[in-house]
């Protein structure tokens, strides 16, 4: 039985800036293993170890699609104000399933900002009025923001990462983005991109929030869970001594994301190197992960 898997990353230049698809299982853009002469796709390896690969219960709920995608993403512009559909919502579009997703912060720009939320309560007439007059960021809340912030996006929240973010993005296996505002930006060709302004109103969650930055203490040497959903669980390590991680009762894959620093995995008995900007998976069979070095990264999986 294979202890772990590592993929080819996927680059994908956009009009932004850039996306680094670390794991990815969406049709057309599906990774392939690293160092496999036969070029097999993540989805090719769930197909073939099924609940060893996911877990019984990830099985039965995902089937034969891998149910994360895993991106690193460099924002040298904004991205559009966008929202993406709940699973309900999508299905009602004639979409497989929505798109809930969470960011990390890594080491970004000092004037990095992103968008995540209303910061003042409307209603859908005046949404659409503020998208017509151009004045849509002035209902969101806005963040100056640094190396460790995380913010939960949940389907149905309007956000949009800002010039000078990187960041990590862990979300649903899907590819759906409603664009609710572009900027008045032009593509190569000069045209305005599409908006999908009808979609998006049928998606906007209007709940304000206090606060939509995910509030935790930094510490070291142990597991700090940031995000529990129904699609993902995630926490982060920031570790400068050795550490036995069990997952010996996880019915469940796991995600190790690199965000800095070097070390070792030993993944039941084989040790392999492990930094910043590499990404493994673990199957579910998987019982138990020790670290050596200075790592810091993020640990997510899925509870079904």
């Amino acid at each position: 039985m294979t202890h772990y898997y590592k993929f080819i990353p996927l680059p994908r230049t956009l009009i932004w800036g850039t996306e680094i698809w670390q794991i990815s299982g969406v049709k057309d853009y599906e990774t392939k293993v690293e160092g496999d002469s036969e070029s097999l796709s993540i989805n090719d390896i769930v197909r073939s170890q099924k609940a060893a690969l996911l877990g019984e219960a990830n099985y039965q709920r995902f089937g034969d699609e891998f149910p994360l995608l895993i991106k690193f993403i460099d924002a040298r512009q904004e991205l559009s104000i966008q929202v993406h559909p709940s699973d309900e919502v999508a299905r009602r579009q004639g979409k497989p399933r929505g798109k809930t997703e969470m960011w990390y912060v890594m080491e970004s720009a000092p004037t990095a900002t992103l968008y995540s939320g209303l910061k003042q309560k409307i209603t859908p007439e005046e949404y659409e009025a503020l998208v017509d007059n151009d004045t849509i960021c002035d209902a969101l809340a806005k963040y100056d923001v640094k190396e460790g912030d995380c913010f939960f996006i949940p389907a149905g929240r309007i956000h949009a990462i800002g010039t000078g973010c990187y960041l990590t993005e862990i979300q649903q296996t899907s590819d759906i983005t409603y664009r609710i505002y572009d900027y008045k930006r032009r593509d190569k060709d000069g045209n305005f991109r599409q908006l999908h302004t009808k979609e998006a109103a049928e998606s906007i969650d209007y709940t304000v929030l206090p606060n939509y930055r995910q509030q935790y203490t930094p510490v070291k040497n142990q597991s700090q869970l940031l995000v529990e959903c129904p699609y993902f669980n995630t926490a982060v390590y920031d570790l400068d001594e050795p550490m036995q991680i069990d997952y010996s009762e996880l019915d469940s894959f796991v995600v190790l994301i690199g965000l800095k620093g070097e070390g070792t995995l030993t993944i039941d008995g084989e040790t392999i190197s492990f930094c910043g900007g590499e990404t493994i998976l673990l199957p579910a069979t998987c019982k138990e992960v020790c670290t050596q070095g200075t790592l810091k990264f993020l640990e997510t999986y899925v509870i079904s």
